[in-house]
């Protein structure tokens, strides 16, 4: 399992796809409990993805 930001499920940075990919889900999925986490204040989501979009390497 290769952790790598996604370049053909990509909305903004292609973290939620590459996520997705990793592990088998859907990144709709992915997508809605990133908003949920951020909106109901559950750790630090915004943090955690620009962190994770800087770091992970893009597929080829």
């Amino acid at each position: 399992m290769k952790l790598l930001k996604s370049t053909y499920d990509s909305v903004f940075t292609g973290v939620c796809g590459g996520i997705a990919e990793a592990f088998g889900w859907d990144s709709n999925l992915i997508r809605i409990a990133f908003v949920l986490f951020t909106f109901f204040g559950v750790g630090s989501p915004i943090l955690i993805y620009l962190i994770l979009a800087l770091v992970m390497p893009k597929e080829f």
